[in-house]
C-alpha cells in the first residue's frame, strides 16, 4: 500500500474484466476519483501484470466469470503467488453460494452487477484503508466515547451509503428524524453521527430508552421532577430533556412510550416547552429530538397505542436502516474492524486478523441480531482465541446454525479438485490419487437421480427440443455451480448466447432448479 500513501489519495487499480464495455466503465468511474486504473482483458493476462508489477498495485478489481480463467481461479493462483493485494470482486449472480466462495477464495470485498460508481468508489475506498489499523482502532475508540462521526460507520452497500446520505441531509437542520429498523442495526451510531454533523456538535447528547423504564417513572425520567412531587422524593431532578437542552435528545424505542406520556412529548416537539413534575410553570427547553424504533409506528396508530398528532410530529423525516442480512457487503468490514478494536483492546498492541473461511462462514450466517450480535460474536472468539488470527473454529455456534454450510464447502473442493485437473497444475506422481478424489466426487453428483434427463414425455412422445434444452441448462448451471463461463463452454454456446436463454426460459441462475417443470 505504499503507492497510495505516498500519493495520498492516488492509488493504483488493476481492473481484470472480460467485457470491454465494463471495463471502460470501470475505468471512468475509478478515474473520476483521482486513482490511476490499469486494465486486463481476462485472468490470465491480470495474473501477468501482478506478476511483473510487483508492488505496484493497491486493488483489484475481478470480474468472476471470465473465460479462459474463472474468478475463483485467479483469486487461487493470486494466493500461491503469495500477493495479500485487496481484490473486489463483481458478479452478476448475488447468490450467497457465490459470495461465500469469493470470500473464501481471499477476496476482500463483493459487488453486484451492474455496480454503481458510487458503490466501487466506496468500496475501494474501504479496501485502501485496510493498513491504516491505527486509524480503525482509534475509530473504535471514538465510538465507546460517544463521539462518533459519519466516517465510523462502516458501510459497503448500496443501502447503507443511502442510510448515510440522508442522515448527512438531516444534520445540516434541526429537522425531526425518525429512525427505523431492526433492534441492533445501529440506530444509536446513526443518531451520534447526526448530532456530531450537526451545529450542536459538542453540547449533549443524551440517550433514553424508552422501552426500559417502568411505565410510572417515564414522566419523571423524562421532563424531571420538583422535590416533593413523589412521596420520599428529596431532591429535584431535571430529567433528561434538560439534561440534553442546546443539543440533541435521542428517544429510543419510542413506540413504547405510555399514550399520557406521549401528550406531554408533542408539547415538547411543537411548542419547546416541557412540564416538569410538581412544577407550577412550564420550562423552556432547545432540543434537536431524534427518534427511534423497531415498530411500525403507523400501524400503533391505528391500534390505538400511539397519538395520530405525535406521529405526524414525529415522522417528518423518517430513515429504515436494513437489517444486516440484507447488506451482507457490509458484514467483511464490520467483521475486520470489531476483530481490531477488541484484539488492540484485550490483547494490546497484538492485533488479531480473519481468515477467509471465517470471513465467508460469517458472511453466510443471517444474523437476525444484527450488528449487535455479530459484534458480540466477535468479542468473544477474539477473547476465546489462542492463535493470532480468527478462523472458523472460533465460530462454533455460528456454524452449527448453518447445517448446509459443510455442503458449500464440498461442492467448492470438488471444484477446486476438477479445475487442478483441468489445469494440469499437480505433479505425475500425484495424478491416479487426484484423478480418484476428483472421479469420485463427481460421481457422488451424476449418481443422483435428477442427472437423467428422459427423451419422452409421460404420454410416450418425444419431448420439445426447448423443453430438454432448458433442462439442461438448469442441470449444467447446478452441476458446475453456476460457473457461466464453464456452463457455456460446456454446452458449447457463446456465454451472450446463454444469457439469452437464461432470459428465454426464466432461469435463475442462482437457482437454477426454480420454477423447473
Amino acid at each position: 500500500m505504499t503507492g497510495y500513501n505516498e500519493l495520498k489519495g492516488a492509488a493504483q487499480i488493476l481492473v481484470v474484466e472480460d467485457d470491454p464495455i465494463q471495463r471502460r466503465l470501470l475505468k471512468n468511474a475509478i478515474e473520476r476519483h483521482g486513482h490511476v486504473v490499469h486494465q486486463a482483458e481476462n485472468g490470465r493476462i491480470g495474473l501477468e501484470m501482478v506478476k511483473r508489477g510487483s508492488g505496484l498495485y493497491n486493488i483489484i478489481v475481478l470480474d468472476l466469470m471470465m473465460p479462459e480463467m474463472t474468478g475463483l481461479e485467479f483469486l487461487e493462483a493470486l494466493h500461491e503467488f503469495g500477493t495479500h493485494v485487496p481484490v473486489i470482486v463483481q458478479t452478476g449472480q448475488g447468490g450467497i453460494e457465490t459470495v461465500v466462495q469469493a470470500m473464501r477464495a481471499g477476496a476482500f470485498d463483493f459487488v453486484v452487477k451492474p455496480v454503481s460508481p458510487e458503490r466501487i468508489a466506496n468500496s475501494i475506498s474501504n479496501a485502501l484503508k485496510l493498513d491504516q489499523r491505527e486509524v480503525k482502532a482509534r475509530a473504535g475508540r471514538r465510538s465507546r466515547s460517544g463521539a462518533v462521526g459519519f466516517d465510523d460507520i462502516v458501510s459497503a452497500s448500496p443501502a447503507m451509503l443511502r442510510v448515510i446520505d440522508l442522515a448527512q441531509r438531516a444534520a445540516q437542520s434541526n429537522i425531526p428524524v425518525v429512525l427505523e429498523g431492526e433492534s441492533g442495526v445501529g440506530k444509536e451510531l446513526v443518531a451520534r453521527a447526526i448530532q456530531s454533523g450537526s451545529d450542536r456538535s459538542g453540547k449533549p447528547f443524551v440517550t433514553v430508552n424508552c422501552g426500559a423504564i417502568p411505565h410510572n417513572l417515564v414522566e419523571s425520567i423524562l421532563f424531571g421532577h420538583e422535590k416533593g412531587a413523589f412521596t420520599g422524593a428529596t431532591d429535584r431532578h431535571i430529567g433528561k430533556f434538560m439534561e440534553a437542552d442546546g443539543g440533541t435528545i435521542f428517544l429510543d424505542e419510542i413506540g413504547d412510550l405510555p399514550l399520557e406520556v406521549q401528550v406531554k412529548l408533542l408539547r415538547a416537539v411543537q411548542q419547546g416547552e416541557i412540564e416538569t413534575v410538581g412544577a407550577r410553570t412550564a420550562h423552556k427547553v432547545n432540543v434537536r429530538l431524534i427518534s427511534a424504533t423497531n415498530k411500525d409506528l403507523i400501524e400503533e396508530v391505528k391500534n390505538g397505542h400511539f397519538r395520530e398528532d405525535l406521529y405526524y410530529r414525529l415522522n417528518v423525516f423518517p430513515i429504515t436502516i436494513p437489517a444486516l442480512r440484507k447488506r451482507k457487503e457490509d458484514i467483511p468490514h464490520l467483521v475486520r474492524v470489531f476483530a481490531e478494536r477488541f484484539s488492540s483492546e484485550q490483547k494490546g498492541s497484538h492485533r488479531m486478523s480473519v481468515s477467509s473461511g471465517a470471513l465467508a462462514l460469517l458472511t453466510a450466517y443471517d444474523w437476525p441480531g444484527n450488528i449487535r450480535q455479530l459484534e458480540n460474536a466477535i468479542f468473544r472468539a477474539v477473547v476465546l482465541a489462542e492463535g493470532g488470527e480468527l478462523t472458523e473454529a472460533d465460530f462454533p455456534q455460528i456454524a452449527a446454525q448453518l447445517p448446509e454450510y459443510e455442503v458449500v464447502d464440498h461442492l467448492a473442493l470438488v471444484a477446486d479438485n476438477t479445475r487442478h485437473d483441468r489445469q494440469n497444475d499437480f505433479s505425475t506422481e500425484d495424478y491416479p490419487a487426484h484423478q480418484a478424489s476428483v472421479e469420485e466426487a463427481v460421481a457422488r453428483i451424476t449418481e443422483a437421480p435428477d442427472n437423467a434427463i428422459a427423451s419422452t414425455n409421460p404420454a410416450g412422445d418425444v419431448r420439445k427440443l426447448a423443453d430438454v434444452e432448458e433442462e439442461l441448462i438448469r442441470f449444467a448451471l447446478k452441476f458446475y455451480r453456476g460457473q457461466m463461463s464453464q456452463v457455456a463452454r460446456k454446452l458449447g454456446i457463446g456465454r451472450s448466447t446463454l444469457y439469452r436463454k437464461l432470459k428465454d426460459y426464466g432461469i435463475d441462475p442462482d437457482n437454477p432448479q426454480k420454477d423447473a417443470a
